[in-house]
C-alpha cells in the first residue's frame, strides 16, 4: 500500500491550479455572474459571502439557500427550476424554491415516505427524477425498511411502489444514491451492509453499482447476464456522476486508511475486501481495479459526487471540505486535488450540479457525527470567484 496520499498515476506539476476559466471556458478565474436557469430566471437570492478559502484553496462565493434542514441526503432538480431533497432521518421528501423569500429559497414539505425505517445510516437517501418527469411525473427513492433496502418510483403525494427490494440493510454501509445516466439508465450505489464478503459476491446487491431501467430490471448492456450489477468490490459508495464524454466517477468510503474516487467501467472489481485503496506490493493484482485518487479518511470521508465540466468534486464528510480532482483522457490526474471550504460548513455530504451551472452542497452536522450551528443542516449554492484560482 502506498504511503501517499495523492492521485495515482498523478501529473504534479507545481504551477498548476485548477482556474475556473480553464476549466469552465470563461474569461478569468471565474464562473462569472450565475446564467438564467434554463427553467426560468434565478431566484432573487441574498448576495452571497466570499469565502477567501485556506492557503492553496480556491475561493467561492456561497449563499445559504435553506437552513434548519435534517440531515440533507439527496438532491435532484425539477424542470422549474426547484429541487427535491430528501431528509434521510425524517423520511421527508421537501421542495427547495424556485420561489424565494428573505431566508432564501421557500422550503416546503412535499410528503412523507412512511414505510421508511431510519435506523444507524439508513433511512430516506438517494432521489432520482425521471428524464422524462414533464410526460411521466415519476421520481424514484432509494430507502431503508425494517427488513431492506429498496428502490421506489412515485408521483408526488402518492405511495412509492417498490422497484427492486433485498438491497442488503445495516446500521452501516447502506450506500444509498440514485442517479440517472447519460444512457437514460438508472444507477444505484449499494454498501457491504457491514458484511464485507457481500462486495464479492456476484449475487448479492450489496457493495455495487446497480444499473436498471425505469422498472427495476436489468438494463440492456450490463456486463452480467439478468443482473443489475454494473460494478462489485465496493465497500460503501454513496457518490456518482458522469462527466462530458459518459465516464462515471464514484466515492467510496474506506475502512481506516484510505477513501476513494473511482473511474468505473463496466464488470470491474474495485477490490472491497481484498484490497483498501491502491493494491499492495509493486504489482497490482489485475483483478482489481485502481483508484483514480486516494486520501486518508481523515481528510477525505467523501460520499457526494459531482462534474463540472473537465472536474469533479467530491464532498467529504469527515474532511469538512470539497475536492476538486480534474481527471486526464489517459485515466489519470491532472496535477494535485485541490480543497475547497475545508472547515468552514462541517461535513459535507451532498453536492450536485444544478441547471445554472453552479454547485448546491447540503451540510451532514445533524446526523449524529457533526457538531451543528443554529442553522444547520443547510444547502449552499457556490459559485467561484477570481484570485486564489490563479494562484499556484
Amino acid at each position: 500500500m502506498s504511503s501517499r496520499p495523492y492521485p495515482r498515476n498523478s501529473r504534479r506539476r507545481a504551477a498548476l491550479a485548477l482556474c475556473a476559466a480553464a476549466v469552465l471556458g470563461t474569461a478569468g478565474c471565474s464562473f462569472g455572474a450565475p446564467e438564467p436557469d434554463p427553467a426560468g430566471e434565478p431566484p432573487n437570492l441574498p448576495t452571497p459571502s466570499a469565502s477567501p478559502g485556506r492557503d492553496g484553496e480556491q475561493q467561492v462565493a456561497a449563499t445559504v439557500l435553506a437552513r434548519r434542514l435534517q440531515v440533507p441526503w439527496g438532491i435532484a432538480f425539477l424542470p422549474d427550476g426547484g429541487a427535491l431533497v430528501t431528509e434521510r432521518d425524517t423520511a421527508k421528501i421537501l421542495k427547495v424554491g424556485p420561489e424565494s423569500d428573505a431566508q432564501g429559497l421557500r422550503v416546503s414539505t412535499v410528503q412523507t415516505v412512511e414505510e421508511v425505517d431510519a435506523a444507524g445510516e439508513g433511512g430516506l437517501m438517494g432521489i432520482a427524477v425521471s428524464p422524462n418527469y414533464d410526460r411521466d411525473k415519476k421520481v424514484f427513492v432509494y430507502y431503508s425498511t425494517a427488513e431492506d433496502n429498496r428502490i421506489a418510483t412515485l408521483t408526488l403525494g402518492a405511495a412509492p411502489t417498490p422497484i427492486v427490494t433485498g438491497i442488503p440493510l445495516s446500521g452501516i454501509h447502506n450506500g444509498g444514491r440514485l442517479a440517472f445516466g447519460p444512457d437514460g439508465h438508472l444507477y444505484a450505489t449499494t454498501g457491504d451492509a457491514s458484511e464485507r464478503g457481500l462486495a464479492q459476491d456476484g449475487k448479492s446487491l450489496g457493495g455495487k453499482i446497480l444499473r436498471m431501467t425505469a422498472a427495476g430490471k436489468p438494463a440492456p448492456g450490463n456486463p452480467f447476464p439478468d443482473s443489475l450489477v454494473w460494478s462489485l468490490g465496493h465497500r460503501n459508495v454513496q457518490g456518482i456522476a458522469w462527466d462530458a464524454n459518459k465516464r462515471l466517477y464514484a466515492t467510496e468510503f474506506g475502512q481506516n486508511r484510505w477513501d476513494e474516487i473511482n473511474l468505473i467501467a463496466p464488470g470491474r472489481n474495485y477490490g472491497w475486501p481484498e484490497v483498501e485503496g491502491e493494491s499492495e506490493g509493486n504489482s497490482p493484482d489485475d483483478r482489481f481495479t485502481e483508484p483514480l485518487v486516494v486520501w486518508p479518511t481523515a481528510e477525505s470521508s467523501c460520499s457526494g459526487a459531482a462534474v463540472v465540466e473537465r472536474v469533479v468534486v467530491a464532498a467529504c464528510l469527515r474532511g469538512e471540505r470539497l475536492w476538486l480532482v480534474e481527471p486526464t483522457a489517459a485515466g489519470g490526474v491532472l496535477g494535485a486535488p485541490r480543497p475547497l471550504l475545508t472547515g468552514e460548513y462541517g461535513r459535507l455530504r451532498t453536492v450536485v450540479t444544478a441547471p445554472d451551472g453552479s454547485l448546491w452542497v447540503s451540510t451532514s452536522n445533524r446526523d449524529g457525527r457533526g457538531d451543528p450551528a443554529p442553522e444547520d443542516d443547510r444547502i449552499l449554492r457556490l459559485v467561484f470567484s477570481g484570485g486564489a484560482a490563479g494562484k499556484s
